[in-house]
């Protein structure tokens, strides 16, 4: 487990903004995980996705290492920001566009914009 905890910490301090889940951005496995990479894709934020069904050792280790029990879980510059949930209650109050400015990571404001508008109208 030493090993996927190396991996894991040298996937998230390369990345400025990193996606673990189950699949990849191009083909989710799981509607939780769709969710995040849609949001990220639509946002046009530059991510790493890491399919953690590709290697065991690393779909437990992410559980450990953040200490938090679901997949998919976003890291940004370094720290952890949560799951599906959390990355969409923060998307709908604009904390997320906050935290992508504070931390320097490019992403598309018109279409967080554009996201918030259509929810407000459905």
């Amino acid at each position: 487990m030493a090993d996927a905890k190396e991996t894991i910490g040298a996937e998230i301090g390369e990345n400025d903004v990193v996606l673990f889940m189950k699949g990849t951005s191009a083909m989710p496995q799981c509607g939780f995980s769709s969710r995040v990479a849609g949001v990220l894709n639509y946002l046009n934020v530059d991510f790493k996705d890491v399919n953690v069904l590709a290697d065991e050792a690393i779909r437990q280790g992410i559980k450990e290492y953040s200490d938090w029990p679901t997949i998919p879980q976003l890291y940004v510059k370094g720290e952890f920001v949560g799951g599906c949930d959390i990355i969409t209650e923060m998307t709908l109050s604009g904390e997320l566009d906050q935290l992508f400015d504070e931390k320097g990571v490019a992403y598309d404001k018109a279409a967080a914009n554009k996201i918030r508008e259509s929810n407000r109208a459905s």
